[in-house]
Order: structure tokens, then sequence, then C-alpha cells
């Protein structure tokens, strides 16, 4: 199994960059008694300017075949933090992959999103992508925690 983190744009090193590494790590760590692999966050970018039509299929190339494909979309559903986990053993239990997808500034190509085994959202509102990566490292980190009944996670 493999868990993957596609998304647009490329960060520089500073405070989003260290929160990703340290939720990354620290998943990794606690993930693998779990049957949980670290996961690889391939970063894309479009040169030309293109918008999510010339993103989607760089996005594409960076999902493993078979995975399952999680999109990042205000129009997703917005999933409790248990619940969140659940989806993450579900597939960890049909043995797929898990690829995340993280559009631009103008969201994700309609191509790709509607072929997402699963949307989901971190509220009405709108997050800058690389605030995004952020809390989604954290809520994976999170959702490995309560798989493993650690305390972290308070309800």
């Amino acid at each position: 199994m493999r868990m993957v983190i596609a998304a647009v744009g490329r960060l520089r090193q500073g405070p989003e960059a260290k929160l990703i590494a340290d939720y990354l790590d620290r998943h990794a760590k606690a993930g693998r008694a779990l049957g949980l692999p670290p996961v690889t966050l391939t970063e894309v970018e479009d040169k030309r300017g293109g918008g999510m039509a010339a993103e989607a299929p760089l996005l594409e190339r960076a999902v493993p075949d078979g995975a399952a494909l999680i999109v990042l979309d205000e129009r997703g559903q917005m999933l409790s933090s248990p619940e969140f986990a659940q989806k993450i053993a579900a597939f960890r239990d049909q043995a797929r992959d898990i690829a995340f997808v993280i559009g631009g500034a103008d969201g994700i190509d309609p191509s790709l999103r509607d072929r997402a085994d699963l949307a989901i959202s971190f509220g009405r509102m709108v997050w800058p992508h690389m605030l995004v990566r952020v809390m989604l490292a954290e809520q994976i980190y999170r959702a490995t925690t309560i798989l493993s009944g650690s305390p972290y996670h308070r309800v």
C-alpha cells in the first residue's frame, strides 16, 4: 500500500513545510504498526499558466494506478476526524493505495474531480492550498492516532 499527497504548487521552506514534515513524520512512526505506509508528497506545477485543465494531467500522473482517489474540494463531504480515519482504514483493508489530491488556486478540474472515490472539504470556507496541505497532514496523523487508540484525539 502507498499513500500519496499530490498537490499543485511548490512549497517553500517555512512554517507550513515544517508542520507538514512534522505531522507526516509522526504518521510514519505511528502508522507502521497499523499497516499504514509513510505518505509521500508529490508537487506538480504547470509553468504555462493553463489552470485546472493543464494541472489535471500532472496530478493524474502522480496518482498510483488503482489508487483510491480522494480530492480536497469545497463541494466535498465534511467528515469528522473519526469518519476520516474509518475511510482510510477501509481503503487500507481493501489493500488500495490512497492518493489525496489538492488543486491549485482554481481548484481541481472536473474531469479529475468527477472520478474521485471521495471528495472531502475542510469546511465551507475556501483555504489557501498551502494551508490545506498542513490541515491534511494533521488529519492523516490524527486518523492514525484514532485507529491506534491513542489519546491524541479527544471527543
